[in-house]
């Protein structure tokens, strides 16, 4: 199959998306707040930059892009174009995360991710939704 890009559209279409501050990463921020949960955004310090830490709880969450990630589902599919190093490139992301996962956990953090197609075009409700299995969570640690 061929891809609907050339190359140097499907580079620039790619270089524009954006690794922080994503709605999904937004909506279940505004949603924390909300429920009182204080938290900090992408430590740079901690293994894999997460998108949210409650130092307090030593918990981090993870709000994966499904492409990004590799996720199986339909917004996990890879271009028609340039697939081996699509492949290749996500692959050495999934390696990547695990090692990032398996540090933390050794470090004696609690990880979570959160599948941003959970989110995608959702209602803010299942933010919410996502916030109030969060609390629960959290509850659990201490």
């Amino acid at each position: 199959m061929v891809d609907k890009f050339d190359k140097k559209t499907r580079s620039r279409v790619m270089a524009a998306i954006k690794n922080k501050n994503t709605k999904p990463e937004v909506n279940i921020r505004k949603a924390l707040f909300a429920k009182g949960l204080r938290y900090r955004i992408h430590n740079k310090k901690l293994p894999g930059c997460p998108d949210i830490v409650f130092p307090k709880y030593k918990a981090v969450i993870f709000i994966h892009g499904c492409f990004w990630h590799n996720h199986d589902c339909k917004h996990g599919q890879l271009p028609k174009s340039n697939v081996n190093f699509w492949e290749e490139k996500l692959q050495k992301n999934v390696e990547r995360d695990k090692k990032n996962i398996q540090i933390l956990k050794y470090m004696g953090w609690k990880v979570k991710i959160i599948w941003s197609c959970k989110l995608k075009n959702k209602k803010e409700f299942q933010s919410i939704d996502y916030a109030n299995d969060i609390v629960e969570w959290i509850k659990d640690m201490c």
